[in-house]
């Protein structure tokens, strides 16, 4: 060993170390932003008719805690079975997820939370069930999702309900106008006896008359009227008596009475969600429908997904005719049409359609439907700005009005609410639980707080700055705590978050689909649920992701129940805010 190795290795190794701790340098007092824990709001949620809090519902299914992401959606929404099939969700167009990818699968994440209530016979805890009971009875003119809304709602704020159904059974439109393949009767059947479980209860064939109206004031403290269309509209051709109205043939197919010419050609003509049901039920049936629609396909008011699979299972559409004429012929239907030809556009943005000339086309089929629309069965339905359609007042009214995004309060004999399809601007089952949502909201802040102040609550209790209520907020839940913005894309730190292909539920093949009523897309499995639950950016909420406390340089975030900064040691240098994926924090 030299002299030299020796002296390197003789030299002491000296760390500085300090006697005390460093927390004597209080680095908060640099500070000029201060960050907090500021959870937002989610676009899905605030595009949902009835403001589902979907990002937790998300976290919760991620979690494998179904039972709690299941309550978090009846929160909001008592048919989530019902929804994750036939809801068009609006939430899906809103998700920031399509900036990256694809649009999260809510809906069938909905389902599947819905059908595993429904197998493991989940029930809604005590607490949510009218725990504090205030003595008051509300009728409920039809059993429709509107109806069953605000049965729900007004059955947890402690009123008791009765719901009043002129059919045979329970359900309004649910049971009568969707097919089976798009909702099973053992779904709706569960998710109808889980309500009525909670105390409402229901009494079928006993439609709601202006009779029922003057006896109503002794018995009950108020009324929600969500009758929706009963009577479809008349085409007014000559002939039009040989024709089979839509709606009548869908019931009958769920009570599989319908008659259809298998083989032969049927004609539907329409262009609403009734009519796609109708030609995709006919195909189904063997038939050969061919819809006719007096405009474009693309102004066609049946939701796109619709018109999509009805192409896809061999639909013909035949756009720009009109119907002038039917009449027999040797045990065929001859139909006269009229060729039309566009001319501008509506006062509500559809484009209008003109006869082209004495341009007129025929075509034989063996059937004919029709579904051009529906009204109410009777006037009274539906709330007019004159009340005169009413029987006389049994006492002194204001005759005050309240119209809202989804119903109508006015005061005539007692308190009546009209929602359902009748006052909803978009005619769609969440939509209609909307206004069962919002019905009962209303009437019960008229109750507690009176009229004047409904407004007034209704809005604290919006989410984002849309139509779109929170129950869970009306309550005075965490949900109220939450800001009303909405976070956009670029307000995720992406950098978190890897390319996804979104999982696609279990798909029948086309043959199987035709030749049954069955289901065409099956419910997720467990690991796909989580799969795509897992896709979820939780846009806006804390999801426990732990960056902000491990990118703190001064490791100020704490644990203690909830995550806490400590502003003695939090110098505002942005960290955690800027590492936060989802935009649950903020700087001020």
């Amino acid at each position: 060993m030299t002299a030299k190795q020796k002296f390197i290795e003789e030299i002491p190794l000296l760390i500085p170390r300090s006697s005390i701790t460093t927390e004597v340098n209080k680095t908060g007092s640099w500070r000029f932003v201060t960050p907090k824990y500021d959870e937002k709001t989610a676009p899905c949620s605030a595009a949902c008719p009835a403001g589902e809090d979907i990002a937790r519902i998300e976290m919760f299914t991620n979690r494998r805690m179904f039972r709690e992401a299941w309550e978090t959606v009846m929160m909001e929404n008592p048919l989530p079975a019902v929804c994750g099939r036939v809801c068009f969700h609006t939430c899906e167009s809103a998700c920031n997820r399509a900036e990256l990818d694809q649009p999260l699968a809510i809906h069938h994440i909905e389902r599947f939370l819905g059908d595993l209530a429904i197998s493991e016979n989940y029930r809604m805890p005590a607490s949510a069930s009218g725990s504090e009971k205030r003595k008051k009875r509300i009728a409920i003119a039809g059993s429709g999702p509107a109806g069953l809304s605000a049965a729900y709602f007004l059955t947890r704020l402690g009123c008791e309900c009765d719901m009043f159904e002129a059919e045979s059974e329970p359900g309004g439109v649910l049971r009568r106008g969707i097919p089976a393949y798009r909702l099973p009767e053992d779904v709706l059947k569960n998710e109808i006896a889980r309500i009525a479980d909670m105390g409402c209860r229901i009494f079928c064939n006993t439609p709601v008359t202006q009779d029922f109206l003057k006896q109503a004031t002794d018995r009950y403290d108020a009324l929600f009227m969500g009758c929706g269309y009963g009577r479809s509209l008349q085409m007014n051709i000559p002939g039009e008596q040989m024709a089979i109205d839509g709606l009548a043939f869908l019931e009958q197919c769920r009570k599989g009475k319908a008659s259809v010419c298998a083989g032969g050609t049927a004609a539907v003509i329409g262009g609403g969600n009734t009519a796609l049901d109708a030609v995709r039920s006919l195909v189904r049936m063997g038939a050969k429908p061919v819809l006719i629609y007096r405009r474009r396909r693309e102004d066609m008011p049946a939701f796109a997904e619709e018109i999509e699979a009805a192409l896809k299972e061999g639909v013909k559409i035949r756009e720009l005719l009109a119907p002038l004429r039917m009449q027999a012929s040797g045990g065929d239907l001859v139909l006269t049409l009229q060729k039309m030809k566009p001319s501008g556009f509506d006062a509500e943005g559809r484009m209008r359609v003109v006869p082209d000339g004495a341009n007129t086309v025929t075509l034989k089929v063996q059937q004919v439907f029709t579904a051009i629309g529906a009204e109410p069965e009777e006037d009274w339905y539906v709330p007019r700005k004159s009340e005169s359609s009413f029987p006389p007042s049994t006492f002194n009214t204001s005759g005050k009005r309240l119209d809202m995004s989804h119903c109508t309060l006015i005061r005539q004999y007692l308190p009546m609410v009209f929602g359902g399809d009748l006052t909803n601007p978009v005619k769609s089952v969440t939509d209609a639980i909307a206004s069962g949502k919002q019905a009962a909201m209303a009437l019960d802040i008229f109750s507690r707080d009176g009229w004047n102040m409904i407004e007034a609550k209704l809005d604290e209790c919006r989410v984002g700055k849309g139509n779109s209520l929170s129950f869970e907020m009306y309550l005075n839940g965490n949900r109220k705590k939450r800001n009303p913005h909405i976070v956009s894309f670029k307000e995720i730190n992406s950098d978190y978050f890897q390319p996804a292909d979104r999982v696609m539920p279990p798909l029948l093949c086309l043959e199987d689909c035709l030749a049954s009523f069955s289901e065409p897309e099956q419910t997720y499995s467990e690991a796909s649920a989580l799969a795509e639950a897992g896709r979820c950016f939780n846009c806006g909420i804390c999801n426990d992701c732990d960056n902000c406390r491990l990118f703190c340089p001064e490791l100020s975030v704490f644990i203690e129940n909830t995550r806490q900064i400590n502003m003695d040691y939090c110098k505002g240098c942005g960290i955690c805010v800027a590492e936060c994926p989802r935009n649950a924090m903020g700087l001020e």
